[in-house]
């Protein structure tokens, strides 16, 4: 774990590191995955049942990629109903959210009698990624699902791989619950090509949403342009504003909730309190003793973690805007005037009593979140990442003689004289049938 001072003269190269351990990508995957695909592209179905023989340990036939009805319908029913009111509790919230995010068409006429405007569409068809086994995401299954069905989606494709042939239950009945209509079970960058590219049996999709490992990340990242995605993901992360007047042992386990992640996760505390510092440190010794994901977390905390001590909350949203976290807490007595100055956050929780554990499930906003500092340019999943733009205009022949010479001067500047004459050829008709103009 890595703690700076910032009254230490080696703050700034100490922090500089910090920044840049955080943005690091590896291209160890590149080649196998661009094999993969390519196979994929090949092969289809062939492809699929092969690889996910031999990642998954599962013998597959093309017929038995996508799970039947009876089946989800058979895993639904062993989860408890508690666990259904819950997952249906977040559901609602997470719809409700994302339902204040569609935005309206635009149409107006402007003074040259031009009419303008812009319509929001929805893509025919979504595919979801979703990280399989028994280390599986229920949850985000509805962050990535719901918010497309909201969009208007049609179409909501599912890959999970079932490594031996274990699915967890809760997450079918979280796809059944935010309406997911095709379930394959295929994972890993066999899965993102299937959705890229199609299959036999899988069509393909307008664009590719959810997390994955790196080979996952990397399918992602190779098929882009091909088709949309939503972003390149790295490790989770979080930064937390707090002083002594929180409990250390909630400072602790807000900033553990992330190392259990994995062993990449990133959690960092600033705090303007030194002895603070301290006694939160010793939480998270103490917590990671009795931890059941204690491995993991230890392994993040002491490869990734890190303690910044500044003098003010100023220096700390300074700083917390340098780090551009996925997830920011300020946990202070009035969170409202740091939150003002908060310029790059993938999002931000407020409060003692608001820590990131409740964004992850319950809170209603997405998930879903820029990581590795992305945040400086990029924006959480939303209404927005299955939707697209497409602008009209429409003008009559008065609208034309405004606006038209200046459109003809500016190709003729460029030298595209087709562009130009696309234009003078009609004012020039318009002067013809109106001599005295």
């Amino acid at each position: 774990m890595k703690r700076l001072d910032i009254r230490d003269s080696g703050f700034e190269a100490g922090f500089s590191s910090l920044l840049a351990s955080r943005e690091e990508q590896s291209d160890k995957v590149n080649e196998p995955v661009a094999a993969i695909l390519a196979q994929v592209r090949r092969e289809g179905d062939t492809a699929l049942c092969a690889l996910t023989e031999k990642f998954d340990r599962l013998p597959l036939t093309p017929d038995k990629l996508a799970f039947t009805a009876d089946e989800i319908e058979q895993a639904c029913a062993e989860v408890s109903p508690e666990l259904l009111e819950a997952l249906d509790l977040a559901a609602t919230r997470i719809e409700s959210f994302h339902k204040t995010q569609l935005p309206k068409d635009t149409r107006y006429t402007d003074d040259a009698g031009m009419t303008l405007g812009m319509r929001w569409i929805p893509l025919d068809a979504a595919g979801l990624y979703v990280p399989g086994g028994k280390a599986a995401y229920p949850s985000s299954v509805l962050m990535n699902a719901i918010p497309a069905r909201v969009a208007g989606v049609q179409r909501l494709a599912m890959c999970v791989p079932t490594p031996d042939g274990i699915i967890n239950p809760l997450v079918l009945a979280a796809a059944r619950r935010a309406g997911v209509t095709e379930i394959y079970r295929v994972g890993g960058a066999q899965a993102v090509g299937a959705m890229a590219y199609g299959t036999q049996t899988i069509s393909p999709v307008d664009r590719i949403v959810g997390p994955g490992n790196a080979y996952v990340a990397e399918a992602k990242r190779q098929v882009f342009g091909h088709v949309g995605i939503d972003s390149i993901a790295g490790p989770s992360d979080v930064v937390v504003i707090a002083d002594s007047n929180t409990d250390p042992r909630l400072i602790a386990l807000d900033l553990l909730a992330q190392a259990e992640h994995d062993e990449e996760a990133q959690a960092t505390l600033i705090t303007p309190e030194a002895s603070f510092a301290d006694t939160v440190t010793a939480a998270v010794e103490a917590e990671l003793k009795v931890l059941t994901r204690s491995a993991i977390a230890r392994t993040s905390w002491e490869r990734n973690g890190a303690v910044l001590v500044v003098r003010n909350f100023d220096e700390a949203i300074e700083l917390a805007n340098r780090l551009a976290p996925e997830h920011l807490e300020l946990m202070v007595d009035d969170p409202e005037p740091l939150l003002a100055r908060v310029r790059h956050a993938g999002a931000v929780f407020l409060g003692r009593y608001c820590p990131e554990a409740v964004g992850d499930y319950v809170g209603g906003p997405n998930h879903v979140l820029p990581t590795s500092r992305t945040a400086r340019f990029a924006s959480g999943l939303s209404v927005f990442d299955f939707m697209k733009r497409t602008t009209f205009l429409a003008g009559g022949p008065e609208a034309l003689k405004r606006i038209g010479p200046a459109g003809v001067a500016l190709a003729t500047a460029e030298g595209l004289e087709a562009h130009a004459l696309s234009i003078s050829a009609r004012l020039d008709a318009l002067t013809k049938n109106t001599p005295n103009a």
